[in-house]
C-alpha cells in the first residue's frame, strides 16, 4: 500500500492505472468506511482512498478542531483491506492559497442539512471536484448514510459531465441499529444508549406510510415531537422523493425519509430509502 501526501507524487503513482475506484473520506475509519473500500475493490482494479478533513465544509461554530483524527489506525485498517493507494494531504497541499473558486451546488443544498449548515455542500462539492481531478477515478464510492450528499455529488457529476461513475454503498449499522459514524464517538454513554431512537423513529414513519398514511407533514411533525420528548433537538424529519429529493407525493415510486437531530452537542443523521 502506497501512502502519498503530495499531488505530484500521487499523479505519478496513478498515471499507469486505467481502472481506479476511489473512496474519499475524512478518516477516523470504521466498518462503514471499510465496506465502501470493499465495494470499490469489486468495481476497480486499483483502489485509492483519500483521508482529508476538509475545512471548507465546516461552519465557524462546528467541530473542525475536534473532529477525530486517527491516521495511524486508519492506515492499518486500509492495509488490512488491501487498499492500493492512500492520499493523505494536509490543508496546504489542497489549499495552498485561500480558495476563492468554489463549486455552486444545486438549490437542494439549501434544504435539509443545508438549511442548518450553510455553505456545507459548497465545501463538499469543491473538495470532491478537486480530488476527482487529482485522482482521475473511473469509479467513486459514497455511502448512502449521507443521502443528500450522495444526491448532490451525483448531480455535480451529471451536470458537469464528469467521467466518473458514482457507486452508492449501503449504510452499515451497529447491532442496535445506529448508523455508523465518526461522530458517534462524541456520544456520552447514556446518549449512546438513546442514539438508536433516531433510526427507530424513521422506521415508524416508513411503516405508517406503507400502511397507507400519506399525510407526510403530519408524520414528520409526529416524529419530531416524539424525538423532542426524549431530549433530542431536531433539525428535520422529512419525507422526500428518493430520486429528486423534492418533497414526496403519494405518486412517487421510491421515497426516502431523512432525519437529522442532536443529542447534546452531537449531531446525528440517518435515512431509510423505500418503495411504496
Amino acid at each position: 500500500m502506497d501512502v502519498i501526501t503530495d499531488i505530484a507524487t500521487l499523479r505519478r503513482r496513478l498515471a499507469g492505472e486505467s481502472d481506479i475506484a476511489f473512496v474519499p473520506t475524512m478518516g477516523n475509519l470504521h466498518a462503514g468506511h471499510l465496506a465502501l473500500v470493499e465495494l470499490a475493490r469489486r468495481h476497480g482494479r486499483c483502489v485509492a482512498v483519500s483521508i482529508f478533513v476538509n475545512p471548507l465544509q465546516f461552519g465557524p461554530h462546528e467541530d473542525l478542531a475536534e473532529y477525530p483524527r486517527t491516521l495511524a489506525e486508519d492506515l492499518d485498517k486500509l492495509a488490512d483491506a488491501h487498499t492500493d493507494v492512500v492520499f493523505t494531504p494536509d490543508e496546504t497541499t489542497l489549499y495552498p492559497e485561500p480558495q476563492t473558486v468554489f463549486v455552486e451546488p444545486p438549490p437542494i443544498s439549501m434544504e435539509l442539512c443545508g438549511a442548518t449548515r450553510p455553505g456545507h455542500f459548497r465545501g463538499v462539492c469543491t473538495v470532491v471536484l478537486k480530488l476527482f481531478h487529482i485522482v482521475q477515478p473511473r469509479i467513486a464510492v459514497f455511502g448512502k448514510k449521507d443521502f443528500q450528499q450522495l444526491h448532490i455529488i451525483r448531480e455535480m457529476v451529471r451536470q458537469l459531465d464528469l467521467p466518473v461513475c458514482i457507486v452508492a454503498g449501503e449504510t452499515v449499522r451497529e447491532a442496535d441499529g445506529l448508523a455508523m459514524s465518526s461522530r458517534n464517538g462524541y456520544l456520552k454513554p447514556e446518549q449512546r444508549i438513546e442514539a438508536p431512537r433516531l433510526y427507530r423513529t424513521l422506521q415508524q414513519v416508513v411503516q405508517m406510510i406503507r400502511e397507507g398514511c400519506h399525510d407526510f407533514a403530519r408524520l414528520e411533525m409526529q416524529a419530531t415531537e416524539s424525538l423532542t420528548r426524549y431530549g433530542w433537538t431536531v433539525d428535520y424529519i422529512s419525507v422526500r422523493n428518493a430520486r429528486t429529493l423534492l418533497p414526496a407525493t403519494p405518486e412517487d415510486g421510491t421515497l426516502v425519509v431523512l432525519g437529522a437531530a442532536r443529542l447534546g452537542k452531537t449531531r446525528l443523521i440517518d435515512n431509510i430509502e423505500f418503495a411504496l
